[in-house]
């Protein structure tokens, strides 16, 4: 996602060309700034750059609830336009973790950018019960399956996982013909108004919000799981927490820290749900009765994984490798972190 507010990054680099070979990065880092600092008596900074969705709320709720101050721990909280300039941020040693919500997708092409770069300790899967996926239409739609936008223009989200995954589930869900658009996902619901397109695969609080204003109205949710991989049941972990390995190697016992304290606050999203709900006020555009409404993700720490769940990572991460968008196969064990 590229903002008039972005940060220029260096298209010279090394690392910057080998994203830019992928397809994967963007023409700019997208920082829209740092409103908090969290600080201690003593210890590194730890750079943690968030994209103001709700799938970061156990970040959100770490903050706020102090968890990270009382480790110890200098935090300072960065927001971006997008899971892509934080994965370039990453790479380019601007920031040294990511919250939730940030593209699992994005993050693995840092990791091929740079391999060894990226370490995952907590995952947002969703599906047809954990709701953050959907293929949202007009309310006064004839459409009654993805089928049924056969021909369709449909928006998705800008960035590669975004449209990767849209005409994924076009193409399995039966829309033969169907062309994507990149449109901001802030944007689907007017432009469905506005009959500027005829549908959206998007994300939540899209679906709520359409459906509270009686703009549009969800078509099919937890497609990824559905059409990718091939149970609506099935865990998409389609957004991850990560550190960087160069801060764990180098700062170990604050890398250990901070990922207890942020499973503390996926402990208290877990068992308090609704008074964790408040802090989307604070860092999403989510507010008033849509702060009751949205669905959550689930969410999943390093050592909670199955062998079951490894299993659907990797294979969401074998259809990028499949549509040429990764350019060899990345292995999902070799990223998680392990302890």
């Amino acid at each position: 996602m590229k903002s008039s507010l972005a940060t220029p990054t260096n298209a010279t680099s090394p690392r910057r060309r080998s994203v830019l070979q992928m397809g994967a990065a963007s023409a700019a880092l997208g920082l829209l700034g740092a409103p908090a600092v969290l600080r201690a008596q003593t210890g590194p900074t730890i750079r943690v750059g968030y994209w103001p969705i709700a799938a970061g709320l156990p970040f959100y709720s770490a903050v706020e609830l102090g968890y990270f101050k009382e480790a110890g721990l200098n935090v300072e909280v960065l927001k971006f336009a997008g899971a892509q300039q934080i994965m370039e941020a990453m790479l380019s040693d601007r920031c040294d973790g990511s919250a939730n919500g940030t593209g699992s997708a994005n993050i693995a092409i840092g990791e091929l950018a740079q391999p060894g770069t990226f370490k995952i300790f907590c995952s947002n899967p969703s599906n047809v019960d954990n709701v953050l996926d959907e293929v949202i239409v007009p309310v006064a739609s004839t459409a009654k399956t993805i089928a049924d936008l056969k021909g369709k223009r449909i928006a998705s989200g800008p960035g590669i996982q975004n449209v990767t995954l849209a005409k994924t589930v076009l193409e399995r869900g039966g829309a033969t013909g169907a062309t994507v658009v990149e449109l901001p996902i802030g944007q689907h619901v007017a432009a469905l108004a506005a009959g500027q397109i005829d549908g959206a695969y998007t994300l939540e609080p899209t679906g709520t919000i359409g459906r509270l204003n009686g703009t549009s109205r969800v078509l099919e949710s937890g497609v990824i799981a559905h059409y990718v991989l091939g149970d609506p049941k099935a865990p998409w972990f389609g957004g991850s927490a990560s550190l960087t390995s160069s801060f764990i190697k180098k700062h170990p016992e604050e890398a250990k820290k901070f990922i207890a304290a942020y499973g503390k606050g996926v402990a208290y999203v877990r068992s308090k749900a609704t008074e964790a709900r408040q802090f989307l006020k604070t860092y999403t555009p989510i507010e008033g009765p849509l702060t009751g409404e949205v669905p959550l993700a689930a969410y999943t720490m390093y050592n909670e994984f199955t062998p079951a769940d490894v299993a659907h990572f990797q294979k969401f991460f074998d259809l990028f490798s499949d549509k040429g968008i990764f350019n060899k196969r990345l292995v999902v064990d070799t990223m998680l972190y392990k302890g």
